[in-house]
């Protein structure tokens, strides 16, 4: 049975230019960083490059990426590191009510320990306006956080604005784009953002690496504590092998990044379409175009809670797509507090099914979606259709 990967916004797959790069690292190129000696140095060198690959993404200086183990961390790190710095009474913290968890549990902690979190609400098309976040403002905001593409919906945020809000105001911008980084530009010369967190295996690099943009002359308290390694922010031996498979990662993304975006929002469009043809109960959620290029969330009126047995179909059929967010599928039966945010009812925001695509997806591949998913919702609705008649 052929096997389709419809799930990008959950990991993508290695691309062989990227495992080419990192494969010398697991073997000849084995030292320390850290060490003075030549198998040391070898190692060093290769980290410097990948910063500088890394960097140049996003048009920044090589200085000004401290690597970090995941996107997870890097959220952590901006977070805990901007609020150590003030008495919890003297810092308040600005974020959306649909953010990824390593944002809103990291706001959760720090609550606990007495700062102060406001939370934006998003419009029903997944977007945070300018306008609330003016509202939100403090005298003593120290830090405002918004993604910038949400994880389940795919909505693009309009980060520019409110990060020039947020400095007008004196405080610190920090975006989580683990979604968006090399999937559209994000440029630091021309957004005002002070921090920018990103994973490499989102952007069909490794996982277990993943970077922070820190702004230069911005100071955190560090997370992690040692050896002084990545600034003395984030101490520990570094993973050059992950390093270099991000940077390499990286590097092709900038190069390839417009066509790419432009094959995949052609291939997105014409699966939305095909299936809004063939699907009549079939409702796109989110922003219909400010969105990633590949990224389609589809709710199915009626059927909202047969979504999860529409995936668990789809698998069936070799065609992996998810209902949601990876990391938080052991709360699959659960609504969707991102759907809920977006203003949908508890029975709504139990269903949605995400599609996501990715560089090496075909065409072929969208035909065989679109021949397959209106006979599985269909043979779902006769499902559902004899479930409410018994019920009633």
């Amino acid at each position: 049975m052929e096997q389709i990967y419809f799930d990008h916004s959950a990991t993508t797959p290695l691309d062989p230019r990227v495992v080419e790069a990192m494969l010398p690292f697991y073997s000849v190129n084995f030292g320390n960083p850290s060490s003075l000696h030549w198998a040391g140095q070898q190692a060093k060198q290769a980290i410097v490059e990948g910063r500088r690959q890394v960097a140049d993404l996003f048009h920044a200086g090589a200085d000004e990426i401290v690597f970090t183990a995941s996107g997870t961390e890097a959220d952590n790190m901006v977070l805990v590191g901007v609020a150590m710095r003030y008495p919890p009474k003297d810092c308040h913290i600005i974020t959306s009510a649909f953010e990824h968890p390593a944002i809103l549990e990291t706001c959760k902690y720090l609550d606990k320990l007495g700062y102060s979190i406001s939370y934006l609400p998003v419009t029903p098309e997944g977007i945070v306006e300018p306008q609330a976040l003016r509202q939100a403002l403090h005298p003593n905001t120290r830090l405002v956080s918004v993604m910038t593409a949400n994880n389940v919906v795919g909505t693009l945020q309009p980060i520019g604005e409110l990060a020039r809000i947020t400095k007008e105001h004196g405080a610190l911008f920090h975006t989580d784009a683990v979604q968006a980084v090399g999937k559209i530009p994000l440029h630091v010369d021309a957004l005002p953002v002070d921090f920018i967190s990103m994973s490499a295996h989102k952007l069909h690099g490794p996982k277990g690496i993943g970077a922070l943009y820190i702004r230069r002359g911005t100071v955190i308290e560090p997370l992690v504590h040692g050896g002084g390694q990545e600034r003395n922010l984030r101490s520990a031996t570094e993973n050059v092998a992950g390093i270099v498979g991000f940077g390499k990662a990286a590097s092709i993304a900038g190069a390839e990044m417009s066509a790419e975006a432009s094959r995949l929002v052609s291939l997105r469009d014409r699966i939305i379409a095909g299936i809004q043809s063939q699907i009549t109960n079939a409702y796109l959620i989110g922003h219909p175009y400010k969105r990633l290029p590949g990224h389609i969330c589809l709710g199915f009126a009626g059927q909202e809670g047969e979504a999860m047995h529409l995936m668990l179909a789809l698998n069936d059929e070799g065609i992996a797509v998810s209902t949601g967010s990876a990391c938080s599928a052991q709360h699959g039966g659960q609504p969707s507090y991102i759907l809920m945010a977006m203003g949908m009812d508890p029975v709504r925001s139990r269903g949605s099914l995400r599609i996501t695509l990715g560089r090496f997806n075909t065409d072929l591949e969208a035909d065989t979606l679109l021949q397959v998913l209106p006979r599985l919702t269909e043979s779902l609705r006769h499902i559902t259709s004899r479930s409410f008649a018994a019920v009633a």
